[in-house]
């Protein structure tokens, strides 16, 4: 394996669509080339690399996979595609970023997270919440003891986007999206971010949904409206069990008016509480019995301009970048990455799988953490 640096290092993207260009444009900050593109047909290749400014559009993913210039490839697929995909690269000796959730289900996350081990790849997945500058500092001072003993986690993920019965998006196909929808494409963030926070694993999980919008419309072809049968969750509420006793509720739903991307978290235990909004994601709530609360605020941005504020909005994506790209151009694949890798995908599947289960057997539900080891 070639030794890979800045000037050598080539990355292709599948995918061409809102997360595909993210991905593109994170890479360039990081000054990683991206070498070429692919979507679900030529033409669509064509046209991103064309606006995006990347050299190859490719044909197929095995042209990609099989190409000795591609070092690195990034999945912003559908979900049903992301273990075929990231299974091919490993085997071809590809290092891999993956959306998430990494996968449709925990045998194909498990093989993954074990293949990536075999071969000695870096494998990532783009759990970008985590890079945001005061998430970094709530993770700091969790860890550093300052709230004191974690009693209780708590939390929502709202967004309003699948409101309306009009509304469609691939993600509402459960073969293509995978049979947990909201949990799958929103509570996975949620989740793998306060485990991340907290340094707690999640034991147990309760959960209850609800589909709101049992029938939707989309356009077919010739512009005829066609109504399609909902069987995923809209709403899900999850009673969570955490590690050393640490009690947890979430809830989740798309279809809450006015929330464009609300991911909430609080944080209560024996000293103060600690809270953060992704809506107002340059701000960290500190809670205390005995004196005022406290609003930080992100000091990166507090003497920026605004048009650098503007121009850094999106940081996580770069920050995350520059963790895995830093690990994989050093070369010393033994230390302990700084990023979440298919290990966490794995995690975040089996959490999945439990409230799934859950769900639908009206029951709690263990996760199998023990498939971490």
């Amino acid at each position: 394996m070639k030794k890979l640096s800045k000037e050598n290092i080539h990355v292709g993207i599948v995918g061409t669509g809102l997360m595909g260009a993210a991905h593109a444009n994170a890479l360039r900050w990081n000054g990683i080339k991206v070498a070429g593109i692919l979507g679900s047909t030529y033409q669509k290749s064509q046209q991103a690399a064309d606006e995006l400014g990347i050299e190859k559009a490719y044909q197929s993913f095995e042209e990609m996979v099989n190409d000795a210039r591609i070092d690195v490839i990034h999945l912003t697929t559908p979900n049903h595609l992301h273990y075929p995909h990231a299974k091919a690269a490993l085997l071809a000796g590809k290092h891999v970023v993956c959306e998430k959730p990494l996968t449709m289900n925990t045998a194909e996350s498990k093989e993954l997270m074990l293949l990536g081990r075999e071969k000695n790849l870096v494998t990532a997945v783009n759990f970008n919440f985590r890079m945001s500058a005061m998430v970094q500092k709530a993770l700091e001072i969790v860890r550093n003891g300052e709230i004191g003993k974690p009693f209780i986690i708590h939390g929502s993920y709202l967004q309003d986007w699948l409101l309306y019965p009009s509304d469609w998006n691939w993600r509402l196909d459960t073969n293509v999206g995978g049979q947990l929808r909201t949990v799958g494409d929103i509570g996975s963030h949620w989740l793998d971010l306060v485990s991340y926070i907290s340094g707690l694993r999640i034991l147990e999980v309760f959960a209850d949904f609800k589909t709101f919008i049992d029938k939707r419309y989309r356009l077919a072809e010739g512009g005829i409206q066609q109504e399609i049968n909902i069987d995923s969750e809209d709403y899900a509420s999850i009673l969570i069990h955490f590690e050393n006793g640490v009690q947890g509720v979430l809830s989740i739903s798309q279809l809450c008016a006015g929330h464009k991307n609300r991911l909430f978290f609080e944080i209560n235990g024996s000293k103060s509480s600690i809270a953060w909004n992704a809506e107002q994601s340059d701000q960290l709530w500190l809670g205390f019995r005995d004196q005022e609360n406290q609003i930080l605020e992100n000091e990166q941005k507090k003497d920026l301009s605004s048009e650098n504020k503007k121009q850094t909005s999106s940081d996580t994506f770069n920050q995350l970048y520059r963790r895995i790209y830093s690990y994989l151009l050093s070369g010393n694949m033994q230390q302990k990455p700084d990023f979440p890798t298919f290990e966490d995908g794995h995690y975040g599947m089996l959490v999945s799988e439990a409230i799934e289960q859950s769900a639908r057997e009206k029951v709690w539900k263990k996760v199998r953490i023990e498939e971490l080891n």
